[in-house]
């Protein structure tokens, strides 16, 4: 982490597909490293940010809330 970001954190709230929620403290992170830290595979969720979907290369930062919704699918 660089300075500023030791003196002032982003704060990222995560909806997680059962509706519990967690906090990342940290840097900007973009979101398939999100998944890859609460051990999601990509294929098998859609993201939004602040309400709107997103990439996987997107970057998530300060005060962003982060939903990861599950993709149901089948026969």
């Amino acid at each position: 982490m660089n300075g500023y970001a030791q003196l002032f954190p982003v704060v990222m709230k995560i909806i997680l597909p059962d509706l519990t929620t967690e906090t990342i403290v940290g840097e900007p992170l973009c979101i398939s490293r999100i998944l890859d830290r609460l051990r999601f595979i990509p294929s098998e969720v859609i993201v939004s940010r602040n309400g709107k979907l997103v990439p996987e290369d997107a970057v998530a930062g300060d005060d962003d809330e982060i939903r990861i919704i599950k993709i149901a699918h089948g026969g």
